[in-house]
């Protein structure tokens, strides 16, 4: 099911100006089946036919059958190659691709803790093959969407997060999924660095935070996702936690919107912080949801507060992108559940 016209023209009236750039090239996108990936490649394939813009994109998956079984008006696009293969080994597909975005990464979902090392591998080995590629294909640029993960677990008494405020590794923390994830996105942040000095290929950083829309995920670990789940299916929204935990989320056309500002005109090596600056706690969250599910479902929390520790807190500072590139939050919390909800009860 593809996204609203509503959602695609709300990306294309925001990025009209940029596409020029892309004015018969190819692009290149890893993790294009994924949940940024599909909203990269909904986006582009409407700004191509629009805009007449004559550029391709090739996306790389590792099962091009479920592709084309679960989204078809993607993968059978008269724009779209499919290329089959695995982030860390993929064969490189010939000719030039003036954009490279590399969206693919190992989920802690997909793995348990005995496989560390192969999260590890995936996500700076799956990075480094992706830059490989784009120096061979004589990428002018190259986007690497990381994660607000890097900085560690976020202070309460920070309200939020900016991109200086990095945290610093310790050999005493343990080590489990969270940081090997955490440490795997910085080692591939410095891998994009270290490519850019010794290329001329400018590479772009996306710093993600919490999202919602279409194409989420709401069977994964994403609170948000749950919360759609179990209001559509006529359950009691449970908040396995306290409630208090402090997060925000950008809505998915938002999030494209500033994916192609990164990639077309963010500075090279130059992190962006990518999500939301409008804080809400789980509890709220889930209440917001309800809202807007008929019947109203119940919420059950199965922890209670405690009144002498401040929620922790997962919320980025968007000053950088706003300041430098004039990017904000269009579409509010509240509507981008209305949206959301609409869009799975059409599916």
């Amino acid at each position: 099911m593809t996204v609203s016209a509503q959602d695609l023209n709300h990306v294309l009236d925001h990025t009209r100006d940029l596409w020029d750039d892309l004015r018969g090239e190819r692009i290149f996108i890893t993790g294009g089946t994924g949940f940024f990936g599909c909203w990269l490649m909904e986006s582009f394939l409407w700004a191509n036919d629009r805009l007449n813009l004559g550029s391709r994109v090739t996306v790389l998956t590792r099962s091009p059958d479920s592709f084309r079984e679960r989204l078809p008006h993607l993968a059978g696009h008269k724009a779209v190659t499919v290329l089959q293969g695995d982030i860390c080994s993929f064969n490189f597909p010939s000719g030039t691709f003036s954009h490279i975005i590399h969206a693919a990464s190992e989920s802690s979902q997909n793995i348990d803790e005995t496989e560390l090392v192969r999260m590890l591998d995936t996500i700076v080995g799956g990075t480094r093959r992706a830059l490989e590629f784009a120096v061979q294909a004589k990428a002018k640029k190259f986007l690497f969407t990381s994660s607000g993960a890097v900085y560690g677990r976020q202070s309460p008494n920070v309200e939020y997060i900016s991109e200086d405020d990095v945290a610093k590794w310790k050999l005493s923390e343990p080590v489990n999924l969270a940081s090997i994830y955490r440490e795997g996105k910085r080692l591939s942040e410095m891998e994009c660095n270290i490519f850019t000095q010794t290329t001329n290929i400018e590479t772009k950083i996306a710093r993600c935070f919490a999202f919602v829309g279409p194409y989420l995920p709401i069977n994964a670990q994403f609170a948000v996702g749950n919360f759609i789940r179990d209001g559509l299916a006529g359950k009691t929204i449970e908040i396995n936690g306290d409630g208090t935990p402090i997060r925000s989320y950008l809505y998915a056309a938002d999030l494209a919107i500033w994916l192609w500002f990164f990639l077309f005109q963010g500075q090279t090596c130059h992190p962006y912080n990518t999500g939301s600056g409008q804080a809400i706690s789980i509890a709220d969250l889930a209440k917001t949801v309800a809202k807007h599910v008929r019947p109203t479902p119940k919420i059950e929390i199965f922890q209670k507060a405690q009144s002498d520790i401040k929620p922790e807190r997962y919320v980025p500072s968007t000053q950088r992108a706003q300041t430098e590139l004039g990017l904000q939050t269009w579409i509010n919390l509240d509507e981008a559940i209305k949206r959301t909800l609409k869009w799975h009860r059409r599916i």
